[in-house]
C-alpha cells in the first residue's frame, strides 16, 4: 500500500540518530533541537512540487495534495499559489511552509526550480539547513540539478536524495549511484533498495533491517529474513529474482555506510528509492530528515558567530513577497530566526536603519495560507507585514548591531524597457517596479540622465511572470522592448574622485539600482571588455552582496 500519513512514525533511535531534544521539554535547548528546515532541489519535473504536496500530507497540514498537471476542475499544487503557477504547473516562487510531524517542527521551504530563477532560488537556499535532491529515474543528474547541488555545497548543506518515478521506466539503481558519485563528487549510502523498477516495481528492500515495503501492501513493511527470504521469489520472476539478489551483494559490498558526520557535513548523502505520485517512499524521506538532518546551524555575522541557542532573538530577511493576499495589497517580509526566540508583540531592533519595531502579527505560512505566531524559535521561517521598511538581508535583533555575512544578488542577462500604453499610470507602474525589485522578482536600473527606467532579470520567464503580475496584481497591462544596453556591472572603485570622473565620463551609460550604488550599462560585451581595459582602477563586477547593515 502507499505510504499512509495517518499512521506515520518517525524512525526509530539509533546510535546514529540525533536526540529529539536538547533539553527539558518546552525549554529553548529542545524546541530548537526539534526544528528541522529544509528545501528541496531538483531539475524541473522531477517531481519536485509532487513530492512536496506528499510531504505536507504526513503532517496533516492538507487532505488532499494537488497533482501538478490536474484537470481544471482539481485543486492546484498547494505550494504554486500564483496564477501563472497554476496555469503552467511550476514554481515560479519561493513557497514556506511550516509543519509539525512525528515530534519535529518542519520548516520546508519550497524552491523554484527553473534556472530563470536562481537568483530567487541561490536567496532561499541561504535559510536552510539541510536539502532533498530529487532525481528522475530514468533521467539521472540534469543540469538544473547539478547547479543546485553545487550551490548547497557552497556552504556544505547536507542533502537527502530521493530518486523519483521508480514506478516507470528507469535507469539501474547502481547506474544512477554511480552518476551521482562521478557527476557530484558526492558519496551515497543507499538506505533502501528498489524491487523491480517500471511496470514491475514491487516496493523496497530496508538494507538497514532487512524489511520489505510492498506497494500496494502495509506500509509498515514486514521483516525478512534476508534477500534470500522466499518472499522476494513471489514478487519476481526467476531470473529477476536472482539479479536482485546479485545486486543487493554487490551494493552492500561497493557502497558507502551511512555516517551521520560525513552526512552533516555534506560530504556524503543517504539514498531512498520510491514514487511520490504513487506517495511511495516519501515516508522514509521525512523520516530521514528528523532522524539525521541537523537542527538550526549557526550563522556567521561579520565580528561574530550566532549561535542558535543563544537567548537573544536574531534574525534575517532573505525574502519579500508582495500581493499574496490581493484583497488585501500585503507586502510580506520572510526571516530566517537565527539565534534564541520570537514572541508576538516583541520590540526588535531593525539594524539597517537603527529604528525599533513591534513585531505585533508575525506569521507562519503554509502556501498562501497564515497563521499569527504566538512564538518562533531558531530554525523558524516567519513573515512579517511591513510596508517597505524590510528588504532582504536586513536583521533584526534585541539590540545588537549585527551584520550577517551578505545575500548576493546577480547581474542580469537580460535588460529591457517597458512600454504602458496608459501614461496616466506612470506612478503606478513606477512604485509597482519599486516593490516587484524589493521584492527580487526583478533588478531595477534608473538611468542618471533621467530616461525611462530598465528593468533586469536573468532569463526569458520572469520577464513572463513580471508582465503577468504587473496585469493581474496592478492592473497594469505592459510590454516588453529591447533596451539599447546588453550588459550591467556594478562598478566601484578605491579612489572616489576616479570613479565620480568614470560616471561623468560615461553618462549615459550609468545607472543607479535599488540601493543607489552605481551600475554600468554596456551598448555589448565587447564595449564593456573595451570599457575595462581603458578603466583598470574601476572594478566591474557581476555579484553584488547585500549586507545587513
Amino acid at each position: 500500500m502507499q505510504d499512509d500519513p495517518g499512521a506515520a512514525e518517525p524512525l526509530a533511535q539509533t546510535s546514529d540518530t540525533p536526540p529529539a531534544s536538547g533539553g527539558k521539554p518546552g525549554s529553548l535547548a529542545s524546541e530548537i533541537a526539534r526544528r528541522r528546515t529544509f528545501a528541496i532541489i531538483s531539475h524541473p519535473d522531477a517531481g519536485k512540487t509532487t513530492l512536496t504536496e506528499k510531504l505536507l500530507l504526513f503532517g496533516g497540514a492538507i487532505q488532499l495534495a494537488g497533482q501538478v498537471k490536474a484537470k481544471k476542475d482539481k485543486r492546484g499544487a498547494r505550494s504554486d499559489w500564483m496564477a501563472i503557477e497554476r496555469e503552467r504547473g511550476i514554481s515560479v516562487a519561493s513557497s514556506v511552509m511550516t509543519f509539525e510531524y512525528g515530534g519535529a517542527v518542519l520548516n520546508l521551504l519550497d524552491t523554484p526550480g527553473h534556472e530563470d530563477f536562481s537568483d530567487d532560488t541561490y536567496r532561499t537556499l541561504t535559510a536552510v539547513d539541510s536539502a532533498i535532491m530529487v532525481i528522475d529515474a530514468a533521467k539521472g543528474i540534469e543540469a538544473r540539478t547539478r547547479k543546485l547541488f553545487e550551490i548547497c555545497r557552497l556552504r556544505d548543506i547536507p542533502i537527502v536524495t530521493f530518486i523519483n518515478k521508480l514506478d516507470r521506466e528507469a535507469r539501474e539503481p547502481i547506474e544512477l549511484l554511480d552518476e551521482i558519485e562521478k557527476m557530484l563528487a558526492l558519496d551515497t549510502a543507499p538506505m533502501v533498495w528498489p524491487v523491480g523498477k517500471g511496470r514491475d516495481f514491487r516496493g523496497t528492500y530496508d538494507l538497514t533491517t532487512p524489511r520489505i515495503r510492498r506497494l500496494d501492501e502495509n506500509p509498515d513493511g514486514e521483516a525478512l529474513s534476508g534477500p534470500d527470504d522466499p518472499l522476494i521469489d513471489e514478487l519476481l520472476d526467476a531470473d529477476a529474482a536472482t539479479a536482485w539478489r546479485e545486486e543487493i551483494e554487490l551494493v552492500k559490498d561497493a557502497c558507502g555506510q551511512f555516517d551521520l558526520e560525513a552526512f552533516r557535513h555534506g560530504a556524503l548523502s543517504p539514498v531512498y528509492f520510491g514514487s511520490a505520485l504513487k506517495n511511495f517512499g516519501v515516508r522514509d524521506v521525512l523520516d530521514a530528515l528528523i532522524a539525521y538532518a541537523p537542527p538550526p546551524l549557526d550563522r556567521q555575522a561579520a565580528t561574530r558567530t550566532i549561535h542558535a541557542g543563544e537567548p537573544a532573538m536574531t534574525g534575517i530577511i532573505f525574502k519579500i513577497q508582495a500581493n499574496m493576499d490581493r484583497n488585501h495589497r500585503d507586502r510580506m517580509a520572510f526571516m530566517r530566526v537565527c539565534s534564541g526566540k520570537m514572541t508576538r508583540g516583541m520590540k526588535a531592533k531593525h539594524v539597517r536603519s537603527g529604528k525599533t519595531m513591534a513585531l505585533s502579527t508575525p506569521q507562519f505560512f503554509f502556501a498562501q495560507d497564515r497563521s499569527l505566531v504566538e512564538e518562533a524559535y531558531a530554525g523558524d521561517v516567519v513573515g512579517i507585514p511591513n510596508r517597505g521598511s524590510l528588504r532582504i538581508g536586513d536583521a533584526l535583533t534585541e539590540g545588537e548591531d549585527v551584520r550577517f555575512l551578505g545575500i548576493p544578488s546577480f547581474a542580469p542577462e537580460i535588460l529591457r524597457r517597458i512600454r504602458l500604453e496608459d501614461a496616466i499610470k506612470a506612478k503606478k507602474l513606477k512604485d509597482a517596479l519599486r516593490e516587484m525589485a524589493e521584492e527580487g522578482v526583478v533588478q531595477l536600473f534608473s538611468p542618471v540622465d533621467g530616461t525611462p527606467p530598465i528593468v533586469g532579470v536573468i532569463g526569458a520567464l520572469q520577464l513572463d511572470v513580471l508582465g503577468d503580475r504587473l496585469k493581474q496584481e496592478y492592473g497594469l497591462p505592459v510590454a516588453f522592448d529591447p533596451a539599447a544596453c546588453d550588459t550591467a556591472r556594478w562598478i566601484s572603485c578605491d579612489d572616489n574622485a576616479k570613479l565620480t570622473q568614470f560616471i561623468k565620463s560615461h553618462r549615459p551609460e550609468i545607472a543607479t539600482d535599488l540601493d543607489g550604488d552605481h551600475v554600468y550599462l554596456a551598448p555589448s560585451a565587447f564595449a564593456l571588455s573595451w570599457t575595462q581595459d581603458k578603466n583598470p582602477d574601476i572594478r566591474f563586477t557581476d555579484i553584488k552582496t547585500v549586507d545587513a547593515t
